[in-house]
């Protein structure tokens, strides 16, 4: 059997896309853990050791057992200070969960919202019982079973639920700058945007309110925050960005306007180029032929 350590980062990131869930033991897979700090898929880590995680407004300091979720739509930074970190590390897609009938929407998880409870603490007790459910799906992972992927999926069911009875942790403490914190995670998401890469898939996320959604805070908090730090309103960062990456589209690509308008998410053309001109003076078109 091929030892994990020597498996390229590549084969990892191509089963996960793949199969839409990885598993695998932390101090035997170092270098992968640290390629999805990409965060692109929902994360259940079972890890013992001294680390702080940052995640949106709140830090939290850990020294030994917990159960961390981390949802791909929240940014979040973790700093391991032991010098020997163990434990697993279950990655997956919400599309792979979805096939589960009793599957919920993720975001809508206490354990993976933004003003929920993402970090658990675990007694030796709790650790071994979660030990072995991360054993059987690294088991189950390896095999040739026809339906390990529904056994895959139930292991998962059974580590939610059996977080979502344990008592919340209180060792939270809030940012001294809770503004800042939440100003950081919205800019990080802006700019997890771009750049645009096909002119088939529109933007996602276009107003402040997208935003705040995403972020499951209000959206007058998020704005707050965000003039508060920032000096600037939401909208202004949301449209400098826009902004940007069209002037590069129109720059280096040899899209039609009609195809850059629909990427950065304008229902109609029109609504583009009166965007534009209002931000530049100009239009479109005039813009691209100036820079030919």
């Amino acid at each position: 059997m091929t030892n994990n350590r020597e498996r390229p980062i590549s084969e990892f990131n191509n089963e996960l896309k793949l199969k839409g869930f990885n598993v695998f033991q932390i101090e035997k897979d170092g270098n992968a853990t640290k390629i999805y700090s990409r965060k692109d898929f929902y994360k259940i880590c079972l890890t013992t050791g001294k680390s702080i995680i940052h995640y949106a407004d709140r830090s939290f300091e850990a020294h030994d057992t917990i159960l961390f979720f981390g949802n791909p739509h929240i940014p979040y930074s973790w700093e391991t200070l032991s010098t020997k970190y163990v434990g697993y590390t279950c990655l997956f897609s919400e599309d792979f969960l979805k096939q589960s009938e009793r599957s919920d929407s993720l975001q809508q998880s206490p354990l993976f919202k933004l003003g929920g409870t993402p970090i658990l603490k675990i007694n030796e007790t709790q650790r071994e019982f979660l030990n072995g459910i991360f054993t059987k799906m690294i088991e189950e992972q390896q095999s040739d079973y026809a339906f390990k992927d529904d056994l895959i999926r139930n292991y998962i069911q059974l580590i939610l639920h059996e977080a979502m009875k344990l008592q919340p942790s209180e060792n939270y403490d809030q940012h001294k700058n809770a503004a800042s914190r939440l100003t950081a995670v919205f800019l990080e998401l802006l700019e997890r945007q771009f750049p645009i890469e096909t002119s088939g898939k529109p933007l996602q996320l276009r107003t402040a309110q997208d935003y705040a959604n995403h972020l499951s805070v209000h959206v007058n908090y998020l704005n707050r925050a965000i003039k508060e730090v920032t000096g600037k309103p939401t909208t202004t960062h949301i449209s400098e960005r826009i902004l940007s990456e069209s002037r590069a589209l129109l720059q280096h690509t040899n899209w039609n306007i009609s195809e850059i308008a629909y990427s950065l998410g304008f229902e109609y053309p029109t609504y583009f180029n009166n965007f534009f001109k209002k931000q530049t003076g100009t239009n479109p078109k005039a813009f691209r032929n100036l820079e030919v």
